[in-house]
């Protein structure tokens, strides 16, 4: 991957970024304590971020700083993937457990009721 190409992951991992969270240049730059001007022409592939830039675009983001670079094929999952298979998980676990205990008390009852008539 040459320098131009890097540039143009950048850009574009920026604007998939602002896009998926429908913020505008303005809001990436208030959140981010950066210029407009200077977001666009990152965003153009015209200029390049010096590191504590990076930095600053990643935390507005909350992402790791190497997934601002890296090209589209060779993204990670998106942590809203990620968290949306864990809370199924999570709900799946939860929805067995109450079946669970929905199926022992009533057992639990049964058994209750049984003896209260052999009384």
């Amino acid at each position: 991957m040459d320098g131009t190409e890097v540039r143009a992951a950048l850009a574009k991992n920026i604007k998939t970024l602002r896009s998926r969270r429908d913020w505008s240049q303005a809001d990436l730059a208030e959140k981010s304590g950066l210029s407009i001007v200077y977001l666009s022409d990152i965003e153009r592939g015209n200029k390049w971020p010096y590191l504590d830039t990076f930095v600053k675009i990643a935390e507005a983001f909350n992402v790791e700083i190497y997934e601002l670079l890296m090209p589209e094929n060779k993204q990670p999952a998106a942590k809203t993937n990620v968290l949306k298979k864990y809370n199924e998980e999570v709900k799946a676990i939860i929805e067995k457990s109450f079946e669970t205990a929905k199926k022992h008390t009533l057992q639990s009852l049964s058994t209750m009721q049984d003896q209260y008539k052999a009384k």
